[in-house]
């Protein structure tokens, strides 16, 4: 039997800016997203069993052909002709679910990056990027990671100067939001205020952390924050116990703080995670 264990990174975005709806349903995005430390754990075994299998840590979260991670294997076998001999997955989640961090999307791109690996593929970035875009808009980015602007509907994707190293605390409410919800309050009231994507660019080509901080934005939050009064309040906690800048990720409702101390940012975990169960400390990577 072959297993191997990946870990599949959280994102974070710096900036995100919805353009237009397109025909099809989608919205052409043109944002700046960073892998973040948090990560859940991917084991994929293959058992000899025949068929696919999933276990997640969290019983709550389905284990059936609708999850993410068993529709990746699917995939997998069904483009590459190869037959599944039995692959059991095993989701440990860390990464907060529903909570705009791409939890599902990077555990889906970890199990194709494991099945290239055990079955000796070798199918390259290109094509295992072509594969989970049929899954979803992120899978592409959580495959390749890093500091990225992306474009199109989050599949156009171009390298950056990696963000300078910093803290980051992220809080998720007790609640969650319907992806599909907020585009539709997003297409009906356009928004009045947009992110400065090529300053942010440019903040990143000087790693220059305060000026990244200083034009993080993302114009989902007034949507989000309009029905959810939690989301103001969680950007303002994290500013008051010091973050340089605050703001939500994707569709929220998590929002995080970037710190450049890690003392501070610990001491923020510390003090936050009493009033907030889900509040995670991690590192920029």
């Amino acid at each position: 039997m072959k297993k191997t264990m990946r870990k599949a990174y959280a994102k974070i975005n710096l900036t995100l800016d919805v353009l237009e709806r397109l025909p099809n349903g989608y919205h052409t995005v043109r944002m700046v997203m960073q892998t973040v430390s948090l990560h859940d754990e991917v084991t994929v075994e293959l058992d000899g069993t025949g068929k696919t299998t999933l276990r997640c840590s969290l019983p709550y979260l389905p284990v059936d052909g609708s999850n993410l991670a068993c529709r990746a294997a699917e995939l997998f076998y069904r483009e590459t002709g190869i037959p599944d001999p039995g692959t059991a997955i095993r989701l440990e989640k860390r990464i907060p679910v529903a909570a705009g961090l791409a939890g599902g999307s990077t555990d889906a791109a970890a199990v194709l990056r494991a099945l290239d690996e055990l079955h000796g593929t070798a199918l390259g970035d290109g094509r295992l990027c072509e594969l989970g875009l049929r899954l979803g808009a992120d899978i592409p980015y959580c495959l390749l990671g890093g500091t990225m602007l992306a474009e199109g509907i989050g599949e156009r994707l171009r390298r950056l100067p990696d963000c300078p190293k910093a803290s980051v605390v992220l809080i998720k409410p007790s609640f969650s939001v319907s992806t599909a919800a907020i585009y539709a309050a997003m297409d009906a009231h356009q928004p009045t205020a947009r992110p400065d994507t090529e300053g942010m660019l440019r903040a990143l080509e000087a790693g220059d952390l305060a000026e990244i901080c200083h034009r993080l934005y993302n114009v989902m939050e007034p949507v989000t924050g309009a029905r959810n009064w939690e989301i103001r309040e969680i950007r303002g906690r994290l500013l008051d116990c010091g973050a340089m800048g605050a703001v939500m990720s994707g569709s929220g409702p998590t929002v995080y703080g970037v710190f450049r101390e890690q003392a501070r940012a610990e001491a923020a975990w510390q003090t936050l995670k009493r009033e907030f169960p889900e509040c995670h400390l991690c590192e920029i990577l």
